[in-house]
Formats: structure tokens, sequence, C-alpha cells
């Protein structure tokens, strides 16, 4: 069986890359068709795609294509289009921001993996505020009709649609009235847990009093992710916090702060990353309407409960004390609000207190979500239908 993999573009990494990741682990001699590939954006997180098949179209002869693939959205469709799929049996693409899905396939099964349909097309909140002027407003909304239109066309060519999250399924059949099939993107489970058995066992080197342990935030740090009302509230209430990531929004949360307690550390290395979740008291996960979010399960991997705001696909994944007979793994907070983060961190600390949050319950309630897990779905859902 002959299979490719189609991916949105490859210039930085996050969870659909992961999800990428895990694709290519199932199919290793898949080649992987893309709109753009930067190695050097991607950082060190670029040996992760070394020896693989990569084909770019021909978006990258477009001009300063490296700043513009943004604004290059428009042309995203003809981007994948023009690829040529003839020879392959199976095509499985990953689609979020861009067109991916809009491959053409002939001869084969087209599967797609949709981790949302694209957000600035549908009236979600994205990394940028391209209505914060009246030019780009009008010129976006216009825009945005036509790309509507194709995105439908593209979605109903598709055979089979994967949701990664129920709230993704219910978007897959708002916008394109197709149905779908839910199947959680995959976290690096047993990276976590192993290294969390190791840290117990070495557990009493650890300062792990609760006045000076920190709250944790790992995210983009773009307007969407809402980091700044955690920036606020932490520093107002002297709580430490440590902030993992990078992104355009970075000058103006140091902005908003001038407290020692506040840490910005840009963006670290896996290990580092296994450290500061093992050492944190909690992780605070602000994003609005998220699709999924991999970062809280990636905390209940390692134990640690999740302050999240209650929207989006985080609701499939954390469990709240009011919903869990005790078997919570996190806290909910009601709206993007300073107050609303307030609240509910003093109502984690309330329950902190009372020994709420059990780091073997939670990390066995992550144990849903992992990469294996992903992978055997995956080809349960697959293989039957390309036979």
């Amino acid at each position: 069986m002959k299979v490719a993999l189609v991916h949105d573009f490859l210039i930085e990494y996050g969870g659909a890359e992961r999800v990428l990741e895990a694709l290519h682990e199932i199919w290793p001699k898949a080649p992987v068709y893309t709109a753009f590939y930067n190695p050097k954006s991607l950082g060190s997180h670029s040996k992760k795609f070394s020896g693989w098949k990569i084909i770019t179209g021909w978006g990258t002869r477009l001009p300063f294509w490296q700043k513009f693939v943004s604004p290059y959205r428009i042309f995203s469709k003809s981007f994948f289009a023009c690829f040529d799929l003839s020879g392959f049996d199976l095509v499985v693409s990953s689609s979020n921001m861009y067109m991916a899905k809009a491959v053409e396939v002939p001869n084969g099964i087209h599967v797609c993996y949709c981790h949302t349909p694209p957000r600035h097309l549908y009236g979600y909140h994205t990394a940028s505020d391209w209505e914060k002027n009246f030019f780009s407003r009008i010129t976006g909304h216009l825009i945005n009709h036509f790309m509507r239109v194709w995105d439908f066309e593209a979605a109903q060519k598709i055979n089979y649609f994967i949701a990664n999250s129920k709230e993704v399924q219910a978007r897959i059949k708002k916008f394109y009235r197709r149905d779908s099939t839910v199947i959680y993107p995959p976290v690096d489970i047993e990276k976590f847990t192993v290294n969390s058995r190791q840290f117990t066992e070495n557990a009493k080197t650890v300062n792990h009093e609760p006045s000076t342990s920190y709250f944790l935030i790992v995210s983009r740090l773009v307007g969407a992710k809402k980091v700044d009302i955690a920036v606020e509230v932490c520093a107002k209430l002297g709580l430490p916090l440590r902030v993992v990531g990078a992104g355009k929004d970075l000058h103006a949360l140091r902005k908003l702060t001038d407290r020692a307690t506040v840490e910005f550390l840009g963006e670290v290395s896996d290990d580092k990353l296994i450290k500061l979740y093992q050492n944190c008291r909690a992780v605070i996960f602000p994003a609005e309407q998220e699709d999924f979010g991999l970062v809280p399960v990636e905390a209940m991997a390692v134990g640690k409960p999740v302050i999240v705001l209650a929207q989006g696909g985080v609701l499939e994944s954390v469990i709240n004390p009011s919903t869990s007979s005790g078997q919570a793994t996190g806290v909910y907070f009601d709206q993007p609000t300073i107050d609303s983060l307030a609240l509910a961190i003093n109502k984690f600390l309330d329950l902190e207190k009372k020994g709420a949050f059990d780091p073997k319950v939670i990390q066995k309630h992550a144990q849903k979500f992992s990469k294996e897990r992903f992978k055997r779905e995956i080809k349960r859902f697959v293989e039957p239908k390309v036979k």
C-alpha cells in the first residue's frame, strides 16, 4: 500500500506537528507534502524531521515566503491542489490553518485528520488581530468569504474525516456538514511518566513546599492563548509564575508586570520542560476555544493538576471537581477574565489543602491520550477502508 502524508506547513513545532510525527511513525516511508518547510524556523525541533522525504509546492517560489506564510494562505488551496498524488492508495492529510485537505486524490482514499476548520474563517480567536483596523477588517472579511467557499468545496471531496476532539467534530458538522470520527491526538505519555517515576523516587531532594513552588504556563505567546490574564493575576496575588514559550506578544506581556515572581523562559528543551512540569504546583491553561489542548494532558501525565478555561476541547480531557466524584484532575474557570481566573486559583488553593488532587489518579487519567493509543486507533480506522 502506497501512503502519502500531507501537512499544512512545517515552520513551527506544536500539536499538529506531533500528530504528523506519530503518523510518520505508522508509515515511515511515506513522503510528506506540505506548503512550506523551513528547518531554520523549527530550531532544535528540525532534527525530528531529518531523513524524511518532504516535498514542498510552488509557494516556496513566492517572494519572502518565510515572512508571509500567514498572508499567503489566500493561495493555500492552490498550493495543495498542484500536488500529483495519483500514485497513492492512501493519503492522510493533517489540516488546520491552511487547506492541506484540498489535495486531489484521484485513485486512492483521502482521510483528513482535522485539527479544526481554519479558525480565521469561522469566527474563532486566532494568533493575529486582523480586525484591528478598518482596511484589514474589510479586506479580510471579503477574502475570507471566498476562502470559506473554497474550504467547503475541498471538504466535500474528502472520503473520511477524523476530528481531534468532540469540539472539532461539532465544528466539522456545522461548517462542512460532514460526519467524522473522534481520535484524540497523541501525547508521548511514556516520556513524561518514566521521568516522573524517576522524579518521584528522588523527590526527597526536591523542594515541593506550596509556599515556594510555582505555577506554570506552556503556550505560544499570542492573543488567543490569553496568557496576559494569568500574568496579571499571578502578579497581583504575588504567586510565582513561570512562562514557557515564544511569540509576538512577549514584549507586551513583559510590560504587564515588573514583579520578579513572573519569569519568561522562552523556548526550552524537552528535558527542561519535563522538569518544569514536575516541579510546578499546577499548570494554568487559559486559551480560548481550544481545539483540543495538548499541554493539559502533558501536565496530567506528570501528575499535576490544571487550571483551565472551560471552553473547547479541554472539557474532554480535564475533570473538574464538581463533576468528578472525587476524581478531579483540575479546576475550570468560566470566563477569560482576571476575576474569573483569580477565583479559580483561589478554589484550587482551597482544594489543594484538602488533598483533592491525587497525582496517581491524574496520571492514570492521562493514559487515555497516549501516542500508542493514537497509532492503534488510526490503524484500526484506516485499514478496513483501504482494503
